[in-house]
């Protein structure tokens, strides 16, 4: 009996998530009196025929990947373009009040960038068949990681955003070359891991029973320390130094077992986190900030204190989509999305949103799991990785758990380069999971044979 591959409730899970979609757009233009925009049915055709045009591709190219992944990814895309739209409403409403001319719908260009991205997803899961081939580009992929990582202090071509060296502007586009060097890294450092690890997991003394490797294999976690402060130094991004240091460090724990490796980057960790404090003036506002913003409401603070006061607004269950007033935060669309969502969604439905995030990571670790070569283990295992940790920083930085940084919000985040690195993101896992759970080569679910022919 054929292994069902799952795709028809892949499917089904997909229309719920564009229903939603439609659902929570009607809902916004009920309550803000926008009423049935046009721009509502452009946004809902384009987002239906977008999801149904990745969902065929996975049935034919993907077939027995992981059903999960692509309607989360979908769901969390459609999340954050009915809030996009509520801000374009919001936005559009002050301007007719104030007699100014309306700004262009940032949902279009959102859309346009879902576009972008799912094009590259389906050019992922075209071109690449069997995941392990990356694993031959190991050095390759560093390489480029790293010219992408330094690439905007560039001259001409680095741009400067609110204080921090993040962009490259080429013409009239501007993206975030982070956002895809996070993939090449992770690629880098599961090539990496996957012919040291021995060597890495080697312990030649104890210190109050944890095992310490030799110091002679040291060097990586010191080179990740050091190129994370060098991003911190030189393009003032806390977020991507600390991104790439803890994508490291998980990715050097799965691959050797070994708990030292985590008491050693805590200490690096603090040691960065000090030196950091005393020698740069911005990381030292944002500590500040953070621990009391209130002191700071008509600064550096004013952006915290709006968004704390908006999670206060919207309560338990929110002020429903449409009923709050998350326009007043600024960068709503962008750095706190999260906390425009909890204000008309309330915490019930920012601990949902959590949860879809917490399932998403959930799935690719499991594919890390299921899949049988240590490569693609890695691989896996470090692009969930990368998502968690984004969601950790910049939850934990709007509900003032730690310092803000400057990650964005994966899918929800108004910007381009973010959600087409996330796509990628999705393809590769999608990858990396057919593999791991296709039927083997002469293997049967036939319940009723005696035995089971395993391949190895």
């Amino acid at each position: 009996m054929k292994r069902p591959t799952r795709r028809n409730f892949e499917l089904l899970l997909l229309v719920m998530a564009w229903g939603l979609g439609v659902l929570g757009t009607v809902q916004v233009g009920w309550a803000t009196g926008e009423g049935l925009h046009p721009r509502l049915w452009i946004t809902a055709a384009v987002v239906g025929v977008l999801a149904l045009i990745a969902h065929l591709i996975v049935r034919w190219r993907v077939p027995y990947a992981d059903p999960l992944l692509l309607p989360l990814a979908t769901l969390l895309t459609i999340l954050g373009l009915v809030m996009i739209y509520r801000l374009d409403v919001a936005a559009a409403q002050r301007a007719e009040r104030v007699g100014a001319v309306p700004p262009t719908p940032d949902v279009y260009n959102q859309l346009t960038w879902y576009a972008v991205g799912v094009t590259l997803f389906v050019l992922v899961l075209l071109a690449l068949r069997d995941h392990r081939i990356l694993q031959r580009y190991t050095y390759t992929a560093g390489m480029v990681g790293i010219i992408l990582l330094i690439l905007p202090l560039a001259p001409v071509i680095g741009t400067t955003v609110n204080g921090a060296t993040l962009w490259v502007r080429v013409g009239g586009l501007t993206f975030q070359p982070a956002e895809l060097a996070k993939i090449l890294l992770t690629i880098f450092f599961a090539g990496y891991l996957v012919v040291t690890r021995d060597s890495l997991a080697l312990v030649r003394t104890r210190v109050l029973g944890i095992e310490f490797p030799r110091p002679r294999d040291l060097g990586p976690i010191l080179v990740a320390w050091l190129v994370s402060l060098a991003v911190l130094v030189f393009e003032r991004d806390l977020g991507t130094s600390l991104l790439f240091f803890g994508l490291f460090v998980s990715m050097l724990y799965i691959a050797t077992q070994r708990r030292s490796w985590f008491v050693l980057a805590g200490a690096l960790f603090a040691i960065g986190a000090v030196f950091a404090y005393l020698a740069f003036g911005h990381v030292r506002v944002r500590v500040q900030v953070w621990l009391d913003p209130f002191a700071y409401a008509d600064t550096g603070g004013f952006q915290i204190v709006q968004s704390l006061y908006g999670l206060a607004n919207g309560g338990l269950l929110g002020t429903g989509l449409g009923g709050g007033y998350p326009s007043l935060v600024p960068f709503a669309n962008t750095d706190f999305v999260v906390a425009a969502l909890g204000e008309e969604l309330g915490l019930t439905g920012l601990i949902a949103i959590l949860l879809l995030y917490a399932v998403l990571v959930e799935r690719g670790l499991r594919t890390a799991v299921a899949v049988r070569d240590p490569f693609g283990q890695l691989l896996a295992a470090g692009l969930s990785i990368t998502l968690a940790i984004q969601v950790f920083v910049i939850v934990g930085g709007v509900t003032r758990l730690i310092p803000l940084t400057g990650l964005t919000t994966p899918f929800l985040s108004y910007g381009g380069s973010s959600l087409v690195a996330n796509w990628i993101i999705i393809a590769l896992l999608l990858v990396i999971s057919h593999r791991a759970r296709r039927p083997l080569e002469g293997q049967t679910d036939d319940a009723s044979m005696p035995t089971q022919v395993v391949s190895r």
